[in-house]
């Protein structure tokens, strides 16, 4: 910061508000703190009474808010982020398709962990739509050291992008229905429809549903059948308790799939299991994901079908969070469900 002449001052940024007075009329402000100074603001700024300002010069190795918070989201963005602003200094990041937002954690903290730069995002792993403000940032002080700014960015391209969003695959998905009151015919299967409508929001379909009863190697034979129909996500559903009548994890086991874990840290879901066959998800998906708006199947099928293979401690991992409070009206994803 510095005092110059006011005819010296074109290109330069104000560092605090001008005030302009007439009286017996009005009192305010004529020019806001970080406004640029123009040719056309000289007479103006002597009329009102200054010779001399106090001004941030870009020359002198400083960035302009504005400025430097388009340069950290544009550093931060990876594939498919749109930018918005700047606003009152701040640059918003959004979501420019549907998909899985991934934000790199550790370059995050680093990011923050630099004094007078601010970077906030909602939380990661979650299916974001179009359109979906994910991010802001900005700059604390009305101008940064240019080398702050180099620092920041060098942040944000380590590794991966800070914040991006991942496409989802259009999967062409199986379903195996267990349960001999559904086979027989004595009730109708309501989980068929449920996964229809949780899959296309998705992007993907559910190609071929099979009724199967209880027995092990019906179910066995009906993964089998999908699998070799071409199926890129297989699901199985009910019979995935403890009670002797729900043999689904056996026969999923009896496939000889690669199981990556049989329970999951949250509720509702818990009795969740995850398993590769042939390089084929293979998921078991208990009851509560016919009942519950968000369950296990929102934190998880959506990372499968952006292409992620999880192992064992991404399950784990979804123990912090993974406690819905069962809110009288479901706000998922806008809510803590799933989130670390």
């Amino acid at each position: 910061m510095k005092a110059i002449p006011v005819e010296e001052a074109v290109g330069t940024v104000l560092c605090h508000d001008i005030t302009r007075i007439v009286p017996g009329e009005s009192k305010g402000p004529a020019f806001r703190r970080g406004h640029v100074v123009t040719d056309h603001d000289i007479s103006t700024l002597l009329d009102i009474g200054k010779a001399n300002l106090y001004v941030y010069d870009p020359r002198d190795g400083y960035v302009h808010e504005d400025t430097a918070a388009l340069r950290l989201a544009a550093a931060a963005a990876g594939a498919n982020i749109t930018l918005n602003g700047p606003t009152e200094g701040k640059v918003t990041l959004s979501a420019a398709c549907d998909g899985l937002l991934e934000i790199d954690t550790a370059a995050l903290m680093a990011l923050n962990s630099l004094e007078d730069v601010t970077f906030a995002t909602v939380h990661s792993h979650q299916f974001v739509q179009k359109g979906r403000a994910l991010a802001g940032t900005r700059v604390i002080p009305l101008a940064v050291p240019e080398e702050l700014l180099s620092q920041a960015e060098a942040i944000c391209s380590r590794n991966d992008p800070l914040i991006q969003v991942k496409p989802l695959k259009a999967a062409r998905v199986g379903v195996v229905t267990t349960g001999s009151e559904i086979y027989s015919g004595r009730i109708k299967d309501g989980f068929g429809p449920v996964l229809r409508s949780k899959f296309q929001t998705l992007g993907s379909t559910v190609t071929e549903q099979i009724l199967v009863s209880d027995q092990v190697e019906m179910t066995v034979q009906a993964i089998r059948s999908l699998l070799a129909d071409g199926a890129d996500l297989i699901a199985v559903t009910g019979g995935m308790s403890v009670d002797p009548d729900d043999q689904t994890p056996l026969a999923i086991r009896q496939t000889g799939a690669e199981i990556v874990s049989y329970g999951a840290p949250t509720y509702p879901g818990a009795m969740f299991m995850l398993a590769y066959l042939e390089g084929v998800p293979l998921v078991g998906l208990p009851g509560c994901v016919m009942y519950h708006k968000a369950s296990i199947f929102d934190l998880v099928i959506p990372r499968i079908l952006a292409g992620e293979r999880l192992a064992r401690k991404e399950i784990v991992a979804l123990g912090h969070g993974g406690f819905c409070e069962g809110c009288p009206s479901c706000r998922y994803p806008a809510c803590g469900f799933g989130k670390i």
